[in-house]
């Protein structure tokens, strides 16, 4: 019994000790060191109602001196607790400033290259505009070069140049002559139906009409194609003969000159 009352004694006398130590506790580590300190005595109770010491029989036990002791090595524990999660409090906002720091080193290391991108580009963009500018310059001074050089040439050319253009209208109109006549040919050749009176019988027959004039066209135009390429082929033969002729008569002819009166020359 009287041990049990020299425990709740130091109990007691623990946590005023330690109400008196929160004191100094500032926040954000009040709310946890409280927790982690009753958590603390909690355990030292229980282990001292678990593992009273065994009092040796006659002899004075002094539970002052224990209660101390206790206390002091629980204090201990405790600061030794609250040091070792300061610590690692301390290193974790220290790696946290590092991560901050990297973060914005990085950023503005992108910002630079960004920067530096950017600046590349409108110099690619002014380059490239500069030297669209100095083609179309150089073109555009090329083309009055040339347009200087036919002027001249035109002027210099004077009557004759007249007369070119004179032959050349002529030919134009010669060729459009030549396309006029083929017109009328054709315009006289198509003559108009005028089947919207025939009656069913005769558009058969109109039918038939048309069917045995496009087969005559077709065979004409066949026979005209066969034609051609016979013509072809025998200028194409005849041309070969004479060119073998050709050559012939200029072997004679070296052949003869070669030997005069019995003497080569």
């Amino acid at each position: 019994m009287a041990f049990h009352e020299g425990l709740a004694s130091a109990v007691s006398d623990v946590d005023k000790e330690v109400e008196i130590f929160l004191k100094g506790v500032k926040p954000p580590w009040g709310q946890w060191v409280i927790h982690l300190i009753r958590t603390k005595v909690r355990q030292c109770t229980l282990s001292l109602v678990l593992t009273a010491p065994k009092i040796p029989e006659g002899e004075k036990v002094d539970f002052d001196d224990i209660q101390k002791k206790r206390q002091n090595k629980d204090l201990m524990e405790l600061q030794a607790l609250i040091d070792s999660h300061f610590e690692a409090r301390k290193k974790e906002e220290e790696e946290l400033i590092a991560l901050k720091e990297r973060i914005e080193k990085r950023r503005a290391e992108r910002a630079e290259q960004q920067r530096i991108r950017a600046e590349k580009e409108r110099e690619r963009q002014n380059r490239l505009a500069e030297e669209k500018a100095r083609r179309e310059e150089e073109d555009a001074k090329r083309r009055a070069e040339d347009d200087l050089k036919k002027k001249k040439a035109l002027s210099s050319m004077g009557a004759t140049y007249s007369s070119y253009l004179a032959k050349a209208d002529q030919k134009r109109g010669k060729k459009q002559t030549a396309r006029e006549m083929k017109k009328k040919i054709l315009a006289e050749r198509r003559k108009p139906l005028n089947i919207d009176h025939l009656s069913e019988d005769k558009l058969r027959d109109k039918a038939k009409e048309l069917w045995d004039t496009l087969y005559q066209l077709e065979t004409e135009k066949f026979e005209f194609g066969e034609k051609l390429k016979r013509q072809k082929y025998d200028i194409t033969n005849l041309r070969s003969r004479i060119d073998q002729a050709q050559k012939h008569s200029k072997k004679a002819g070296a052949g003869a000159k070669g030997k005069v009166g019995g003497r080569w020359k």
